[in-house]
């Protein structure tokens, strides 16, 4: 290669670099939402879960007090 070419090589190469330097801060910022995402469901999940647990429990309970009051 003559001197002619090098600005050109740096500029594919410096642009290629930036590009996946870019793509890289993009790819975590979209782990970072997918994370959000999942943890907001599996706390969602969570809570149901109890509430659910809750209401079985509660329903129990009243089945046995109307079978104890017969």
């Amino acid at each position: 290669m003559t001197i002619e070419y090098w600005p050109q090589v740096l500029t594919i190469v410096a642009s290629n670099v930036g590009l996946w330097l870019w793509g890289r801060r993009e790819s975590r910022a979209d782990y970072r939402h997918l994370q959000t995402m999942i943890d907001r469901i599996s706390s969602n999940f969570q809570k149901e879960t109890k509430d659910f647990h809750g209401r079985l429990i509660d329903l129990e309970t009243r089945k046995k007090l109307e079978k104890k009051q017969k």
